[in-house]
């Protein structure tokens, strides 16, 4: 909210602190992949954040409630289990407010995400990714015993406590159904925690119960089977390299029954989308808003000309510019080959060709993908 101060010399028309700048953010059609899908598709950029993610949104929200509830108090510490944009979004609102932070993360974190932190003034603890939930070592339960040995300590809970999903509700919700202006009939989210996903879902369905909603999840990932079963089945846990997206557990915040369909996208399918959305739509975001890209091809056969897809972007790409914008990280992954590599470097009378050279093969590989799965008409 802009307020107007007229003392101490202050600007009309200013934000009285950062906060006031989250939430409003544009919704951005993908001239290219509208093309190429053959509807209107667009991206909610959650980038335009002033800590450039959704978890801006909801870091005020787990705080002001842990606030009233009287589980943080004056001078305490925050304590969360976080893959970085939600420690970061916490330890932002946190220094305005004189708390301390300190966030759990797992090691696959990227090196941008992990120096945001620090920067931001939060302590960092770093788990092994491999470690069950239930393992001492794993970054949920060493949030959980932090929050027990350090006095006046607050473990916020994102993946469980309902101002998560609330502040969706609240605010990207109506956001999304103002700007289509009531049209959407898709919307595409990464499932993590599930606040996300689950309440912008239950406002897009009150509105019209038709919208679909589709949650994206990784290989490695419980969420598409316990949906689909409601069964956990701990076989599906294997280690990836996805940041934000899947979990190995199931959270409270997930409302499995307000979401349609959920698709699994690859580490590497992510990768290689979130590196094309900058290349033909000028939009640098993160490694989840690459799955949720990726998720949209699996889903070509679906969509009728009057659709119109909303995809979720939920940060900004230069927290993985040490990963997944890495040629030599890609090459180690096996994501791309030292061919791929050679032709980016070509002088500026080559680029536009090798570009569009590597932006023929993502299509042709997702088209390859649908089409073996029988599901093209």
């Amino acid at each position: 909210m802009i307020t107007e101060n007229h003392n101490h010399g202050g600007c009309l028309n200013a934000y009285p602190n950062v906060l006031g700048t989250i939430g409003q953010t544009p919704l951005i059609q993908l001239g290219t992949i509208s093309k190429e899908v053959g509807i209107p598709v667009f991206a909610k950029v959650e980038a335009f954040n002033p800590g450039h993610s959704a978890k801006d949104r909801i870091a005020m929200f787990m705080i002001e409630a842990a606030e009233k509830e009287g589980r943080l108090k004056p001078g305490g510490t925050l304590i969360e289990a976080s893959s970085g944009n939600t420690g970061y979004s916490l330890a932002m609102v946190a220094a305005l407010k004189g708390y301390k932070t300190i966030i759990t993360v797992p090691d696959k974190i990227s090196k941008e995400k992990l120096n945001l932190l620090k920067a931001m003034g939060a302590k960092v603890v770093i788990c092994p990714k491999e470690a069950p939930p239930e393992d001492p070592r794993s970054y949920y339960s060493r949030a959980i015993s932090l929050s027990k040995e350090i006095r006046n300590a607050c473990y916020l809970n994102q993946n469980h406590h309902p101002t998560n999903a609330e502040a969706h509700y609240r605010t990207t919700g109506p956001e999304i159904w103002k700007q289509t202006e009531g049209r959407i009939t898709h919307f595409l989210c990464a499932s993590g925690t599930g606040g996300t996903i689950s309440g912008t879902a239950r406002f897009l369905k009150e509105m019209n119960p038709d919208i679909q909603i589709i949650g994206i999840d990784a290989y490695g990932s419980v969420l598409k089977k316990y949906h689909e079963t409601n069964e956990f089945d701990p076989v599906e846990i294997y280690s990836n390299t996805l940041e934000g997206v899947g979990k190995s557990i199931i959270p409270g915040n997930t409302a499995f029954d307000l979401i349609d369909q959920y698709i699994k996208v690859s580490d590497r399918e992510s990768a290689l989308m979130a590196r094309q959305l900058a290349r033909d739509e000028g939009i640098l975001v993160g490694y989840s808003s690459g799955a949720v890209a990726a998720g949209l091809y699996k889903l070509m056969h679906i969509f009728r000309p009057e659709d119109r897809v909303v995809l979720l972007f939920s940060d900004h790409g230069s927290r993985y510019l040490s990963k997944i914008f890495d040629d030599e990280w890609m090459q180690a992954q096996g994501f791309i080959d030292p061919n791929e590599v050679d032709e980016n470097e070509l002088d500026t009378r080559g680029i536009s060709k090798a570009t569009s050279s590597v932006r023929r093969r993502v299509l042709t590989y997702f088209r390859d993908l649908v089409e073996s799965a029988n599901i093209l008409p």
